[in-house]
């Protein structure tokens, strides 16, 4: 694990889940610590985690040179309502604009004045959260659609990493990281607490996978044993389609072994 400011409870997680080498060292460096390998950090094989633009863009100049899990950073959030509570809505957006001042929060909503009630609770809420500020000032965004239909449509062009909305709308969401349902379920309970993995993908990457899972971690190896009566029964149509490709070396090593059979 690499943290460069880990907290003493992050350090005692790590104790229990049997990490034995816990690097202090975090940002591109870090990732190009894991990719090369330092006289201190050894390299490795993958790495998976979030981070902010210069982590994302620092996995994806390695990603030839040592395996990675996706792009995860910096964070997106997108929530849809028509009437919700705006003091539950706008705490939420700060929540998730806190994270980075890259972070991309946006709220998607039919209702003008839903829309003007979590303007003035995100503006309430940012005057002591000066990360959070910067935030919503310069990627934060209010959507006014003219139905929540339209809304679901505008979140799977999105394809955001967090998305929050009525769990009446949840069969529609084609893309999205990770779904949290209806009002009590904050997006800062799947950061920390809810279950599920908060890795997750970012920059539209949502659209082809999910989020960090046990696959990320595993390697399939394929094995095949042919038999003299099966090799006899699959090659035909092999060699049609090796012959098709202009493969004549394919088709005769096909060919070959049914004579032998």
């Amino acid at each position: 694990m690499l943290s460069p400011h880990p907290a003493q409870e992050t350090l005692a997680v790590a104790a229990f889940l049997g990490v034995h080498e816990f690097y202090r060292v975090g940002g591109a460096q870090a990732v190009a610590a894991l990719a090369y390998g330092t006289e201190s950090i050894p390299r490795v094989n993958k790495i998976v985690g979030p981070g902010n633009r210069f982590v994302a863009a620092a996995k994806k100049l390695v990603a030839f040179d040592c395996a990675i899990d996706f792009l995860a950073g910096p964070t997106e959030a997108v929530f849809i309502s028509d009437k919700g509570d705006p003091v539950l809505i706008g705490c939420d957006l700060v929540a998730q604009a806190e994270h980075d001042p890259d972070a991309l929060c946006i709220l998607i909503t039919s209702s003008r004045e839903l829309a003007k009630a979590v303007q003035t609770e995100v503006q309430r809420h940012t005057n002591t959260n000066p990360i959070a500020a910067e935030s919503l000032t310069h990627r934060g965004a209010i959507l006014l659609v003219t139905s929540l239909d339209q809304a679901v449509e505008a979140a799977n062009r999105i394809a955001p990493e967090h998305l929050t909305l009525p769990a009446i709308l949840a069969p529609a969401v084609q893309n999205a990281g990770s779904i949290f349902l209806d009002e009590f379920t904050p997006q800062s309970a799947g950061d920390y607490i809810s279950g599920p993995n908060h890795v997750l993908p970012t920059g539209a990457m949502a659209r082809v996978r999910g989020g960090l899972n046990v696959l990320d971690y595993v390697r399939i190896i394929s094995c095949q044993e042919i038999s003299q009566e099966g090799i006899c029964r699959i090659a035909p149509s092999a060699i049609v389609l090796a012959k098709a490709e202009g493969l004549r070396g394919h088709a005769e090593s096909l060919r070959v072994r049914c004579s032998h059979a």
